[in-house]
């Protein structure tokens, strides 16, 4: 892409040509450097000659950008600073150009083809299981176009997005476990504890009681390092999550998720067990 083809708000003297460049960053060596400015140490920042800078200074002077206060001594003008503000804006709305309307549009994703897939196919998307799907064809809301070549149960990688994605995001379902202090795994009723596991896709283990917990209902924990964003994340993709937590970690993992607007419910073990 060139300077030209972006709007004319955007529009950066310093993107046009390398002296005005050049003339940028001396201007910002000076205004970081004043009144005491040694030539060589700028000529050495931004790889020129000294003998450059010296030329380069004699132009920001001529253009009222710079004053000469004496040797070796330079003040940046307000015109000075008028200008090096106006040239970052512009170099600002460039880089929000570049990284929101040029990057935005080339962003590869990935998914697991459901089929033969070839590059350059519009393909439609679908999440299960917690991944993105790619199918061949264009049946569905949501499609992007491969940009590689894959056959079923393959990585594909995706672009030109259109559409969104529908699927309903997952629920978490919280036990609090006592810590051992308190009577640990064995305060826990296992059978409820199965019967959760059995309506859920993952079950998450915090804590070694908790790990206990899965281990006496016959479960063996999908998740148990990380649980915090592991299983925000899991709900975030459409999977329910069982939750076994110590007490004292119990806020880490509901405060995470209330923070992302995922739904929860914390079941009390003992009370559980009693009903």
């Amino acid at each position: 892409m060139m300077v030209d083809d972006i709007p004319a708000d955007r529009h950066s003297a310093v993107l046009q040509s390398k002296r005005n460049a050049t003339k940028y960053q001396i201007l910002v060596e000076i205004a970081e450097r004043q009144p005491a400015v040694s030539q060589q140490e700028i000529a050495d920042t931004i790889g020129v000659t000294s003998q450059a800078v010296s030329n380069y200074l004699q132009e920001l002077v001529d253009d009222d950008y710079v004053d000469k206060r004496g040797r070796g001594r330079y003040e940046v003008t307000k015109e000075g600073v008028d200008w090096l503000i106006s040239e970052t804006d512009a170099l600002e709305a460039f880089a929000s150009h570049v990284s929101e309307e040029i990057i935005g549009r080339v962003d590869v994703e990935t998914a697991i083809a459901t089929g033969a897939i070839e590059e350059g196919e519009r393909v439609s998307l679908t999440m299960r299981d917690g991944y993105l799907h790619a199918t061949p064809g264009e049946v569905g809301d949501a499609t992007a176009v491969a940009v590689t070549d894959a056959s079923a149960d393959e990585d594909v990688g995706l672009t030109d997005f259109e559409g969104v994605v529908d699927y309903e995001l997952g629920t978490v379902t919280v036990v609090s476990v006592p810590t051992v202090q308190n009577g640990g795994s064995g305060q826990v009723a296992t059978d409820i504890v199965a019967e959760h596991a059995d309506a859920h896709d993952l079950v998450a283990t915090a804590g070694i009681e908790a790990v206990a917990v899965a281990h006496r209902a016959d479960h063996s924990p999908d998740i148990q390092f990380g649980t915090v964003d592991a299983v925000r994340e899991a709900a975030q993709k459409g999977l329910d999550v069982l939750l076994l937590t110590v007490a004292d970690r119990l806020s880490a993992h509901t405060d995470t998720l209330r923070e992302h607007n995922v739904t929860y419910e914390v079941v009390d073990g003992q009370r559980e067990r009693a009903r």
